[in-house]
């Protein structure tokens, strides 16, 4: 390229870095120093005359934080005489906006590079994640490097010179990383959705909202989005980033008042929605434009972490009653707060840059991701049981007052229940007969012996009238010694006569109680359906007349009932 003359270079103004090929990559920020430019006024020739200004950074290690204005960093380095002069630049931080880097060797401008999300894709010399070009440098020269840095967010600058191959493998591993962290989210947000179309909790709405949020935070902030989906997207370049980490607070407010709100007060659930109502807001402020980056990390200082505060309570109480959802959920918030307090140091530059502080929110994330999983989980099993429980308990009171409470058999509501079903569904030439039976000479017997033999007396005739009959029909007893069988499916009066009969038999054989044994008969009267009605108090009434009549006619004997 034509050279450019830069008065005021000089190679030897700082401790030089040397680039070799068997280094694989070498780190330049020890031989780093920096100029601010407020104004963003400064050309090269600028601040090339003002060498003596730059110092050594005042922040933590590849990262200069929220800085206002331009920043300009300076680094002379020289190329190894046996290097094949084949290096790429690498800013492994893909937010950054534009960033002009400029090669001087021997006073004069050697190279240009525009790199930042604000270079359309095809301007740029290799297609990454991370912004890199690929530069030849001179075996044996010395160059110092000045590098313009523009940027509305943060100003991390993990600077790297990398071999090819080195570079290759870095991004190949990086990129693995990333790919199995995100198909692990998608499977969460998949599993998520599912359990919400099943089970319809909104716990699992919100918990997929978390997830999608986080994914997309990190997908965008590693540069992946930009690489792989939405390509050249300056609308998403600028707002993802405040949107997503706003979003995945909300969700975790929302999850938190979910699962913990039954130990809150109404007034601490109302902060927590409050919580997540701005937070909300302020992603669709940040959407359009009525509030930066900046002002979205402010945000995120002060009410990022004030649901998972407001959550510490909530899990305390829990893990005091024994409940492991408190356990899962204090871990989770601490894992949480020291992710997102990693991050929120590297964003400010108090925490130094590497792979682990880069990826701490990841890291963070998705722990939260698969304890929030853990707690949905044990949430709903609770949910569950609870609903099992209601149900077993709903139905032990149906039970209750349907059954009688000494022979297990149907009492009169539960029969009358059962009848009107019965014949409602008869249907063809069957028949639903229905016995009335009372027992003869069991008052003596009650009298005689007390009530304890009199109670074994019934049971065992309850369980000898279950015997007799067929496996479809119903026994029931309406109090005392009186006692109802249903028999459906009858095929004429003679079958239905024949079953009383069998009836009279069982109850006339004598029966051996704990102490005593004891002999009792039953008169039974019936009436049928449809020959003699189809209303259930009706049949039940012919019957209870029929029977009496066999009361007065003689005992121990079947009587049909008699329809005017």
């Amino acid at each position: 390229m034509a050279a450019t003359s830069i008065a005021g270079w000089s190679a030897s103004a700082q401790q030089q870095l040397l680039l070799m090929d068997s280094a694989g990559r070498v780190d330049p920020w020890p031989s780093i120093t920096t100029l601010v430019d407020l104004k963003g006024q400064f050309t090269l020739e600028t601040v090339v005359k003002r060498s003596s200004e730059f110092t050594v950074p005042k922040s933590a290690y590849a990262t200069l934080g929220f800085k206002e204005g331009v920043e300009w960093l300076r680094l002379p380095f020289a190329v190894a005489a046996d290097s094949d002069g084949d290096w790429i630049l690498d800013i492994d931080y893909a937010l950054l906006n534009r960033v002009d880097v400029f090669f001087l060797r021997d006073g004069e401008l050697y190279k240009a590079l525009h790199l930042g999300n604000d270079q359309a894709a095809s301007a740029r010399g290799i297609a990454s994640r991370s912004l890199a070009e690929k530069i030849y440098l001179v075996p044996g020269a010395q160059y110092v490097m000045y590098m313009r840095v523009d940027t509305i967010g943060a100003k991390i600058l993990p600077i790297s010179f990398y071999k090819l191959s080195t570079f290759h493998r870095m991004a190949i591993n990086e990129q693995m990383l990333q790919g199995f962290l995100t198909s692990l989210a998608v499977s969460l947000i998949l599993f998520s959705l599912l359990q919400w179309v099943s089970l319809r909790e909104s716990m699992y709405i919100k918990y997929a909202l978390l997830v999608f949020s986080s994914m997309l935070f990190s997908v965008h902030f590693f540069g992946i989005g930009e690489l792989y989906l939405w390509t050249d997207n300056d609308w998403l370049q600028k707002h993802l980033a405040g949107i997503t980490s706003l979003m995945a607070a909300c969700a975790t407010a929302l999850f938190i008042d979910d699962v913990l709100g039954v130990d809150y007060t109404r007034r601490l659930r109302l902060v927590l929605r409050g919580v997540a109502a701005v937070l909300a807001l302020s992603a669709l402020a940040h959407a359009l434009d009525f509030i930066n980056i900046r002002q979205v990390g402010v945000l995120m200082g002060t009410l990022g972490l004030l649901p998972a505060l407001i959550g510490v309570p909530g899990a305390i109480t829990r893990i005091h009653r024994g409940d492991v959802i408190g356990t899962y959920f204090f871990i989770a918030w601490i894992g949480y707060f020291v992710a997102s307090a990693i991050m929120v140091g590297v964003v400010k530059g108090y925490i130094g840059v590497n792979f682990w502080t880069m990826h701490s929110f990841q890291i963070g994330a998705t722990l939260d991701m698969l304890v929030f999983l853990r707690i949905a989980v044990l949430r709903s099993a609770v949910v569950h049981v609870a609903a099992r429980r209601a149900n077993i308990e709903r139905e032990n009171l149906i039970s209750l007052a349907h059954t009688d409470s000494l022979t297990g058999l149907l009492n009169r509501r539960g029969l009358n229940e059962i009848l009107d079903k019965n014949l409602k569904n008869m249907s063809g030439d069957k028949l639903l007969v229905i016995f009335i039976m009372d027992l003869d000479r069991f008052k003596p017997v009650n009298d005689r012996y007390g009530h304890d033999v009199g109670d074994q007396l019934l049971i065992l005739v309850a369980s000898r009238l279950r015997s007799t009959v067929r496996g479809a029909d119903i026994v029931a007893r309406f109090g005392g010694d009186e006692f109802v069988v249903m028999a459906t499916g009858l095929q004429d009066e003679q079958q239905a006569k024949e079953l009383g009969t069998k009836l009279v038999a069982a109850i006339a054989a004598p029966f051996a109680l704990e102490t005593h044994v004891c002999q009792v008969g039953a008169t039974v009267g019936y009436a049928i359906a449809p020959t003699d009605g189809m209303d259930g108090a009706s049949l039940l009434k012919l019957a209870d007349a029929a029977m009496y009549a066999g009361k007065q006619d003689g005992l121990d004997c079947v009587q049909r009932a008699v329809t005017s």
